[in-house]
């Protein structure tokens, strides 16, 4: 089974304009994030996506492998899929470029299912959610699953609701995105028109959902700070000063 991976990345973010080139410990933003997922030995490639000159130019100065795409994008999802329309892959495994504390075992975690199930075609990672301030931030994408622990829903909005427990008392879970598709799956979701909820939300996943299809969730142990303001990679700083990956690459 022939795995890669795909970094979506565009200067135009809303909430933090030139994201993925952003200075962090040294380098960019997006050179952390395509070098700790290149180190993953379940894929056979990695490249990123962009519809910008100035990310193909600092992509290719450290190394990576780059995939031009259109500018009219809204969800990376669709990027990622016309990245992708001509590279020879089963696997596609989507990597958001403002997750610089992807570790490789996160790639071979989100994969893993996929060999033992023919039929499934998209897995998100997720995390219990250990503050009430991330819980509350519309940044951060909450999910709520079934028993068989298949998403249901994702918001940007606090859930499950805290109306009968507090905080402590719930468990609430946070999308890692960190998201494989069968290539199948990822062509019939850019064939699908968006829906009300995925416009809504701002969120890939729902579009799947809407349409009635299943999203595997699979649990991480690593503790991962997506970036989405100054704020969070200030924050993302302190956490890897120590990180002992950084030596790796």
């Amino acid at each position: 089974m022939k795995i890669i991976a795909v970094i979506p990345a565009r200067m135009g973010s809303t909430r933090f304009p030139g994201k993925p080139l952003a200075e962090l410990l040294g380098r960019s933003m997006l050179e952390h994030v395509y070098k700790r997922v290149a180190l993953s030995p379940a894929l056979d490639a990695t490249y990123i996506a962009t519809c910008d000159e100035e990310i193909r130019q600092a992509a290719e100065g450290f190394g990576a492998k780059v995939l031009m795409t259109a500018d009219t994008h809204e969800r990376a999802s669709d990027r990622v899929a016309e990245a992708v329309a001509n590279i020879d892959a089963e696997l596609i495994v989507m990597v958001q470029g403002d997750e610089p504390m992807t570790h490789p075992d996160m790639i071979d975690a989100a994969v893993a299912p996929f060999k033992d199930d023919p039929q499934l075609g998209c897995v998100n990672l997720v995390r219990k959610i250990d503050h009430e301030t991330d819980y509350r931030d519309p940044n951060t994408i909450k999910v709520v699953m079934n028993q068989k622990g298949d998403a249901i829903y994702m918001s940007r909005q606090a859930i499950p609701t805290l109306a009968k427990s507090d905080f402590a008392q719930t468990d609430a879970y946070k999308q890692v995105c960190i998201i494989p598709f069968r290539r199948d799956t990822l062509f019939h979701y850019t064939n699908l028109p968006p829906t009300p909820l995925e416009q809504l939300e701002s969120v890939d996943m729902l579009r799947l959902l809407e349409h009635g299809y299943q999203v595997k969730m699979v649990n991480t142990s690593f503790n991962t700070q997506a970036v989405d303001t100054q704020e969070d990679l200030a924050r993302v700083a302190e956490l890897m000063q120590a990180d002992p990956l950084l030596t790796r690459y």
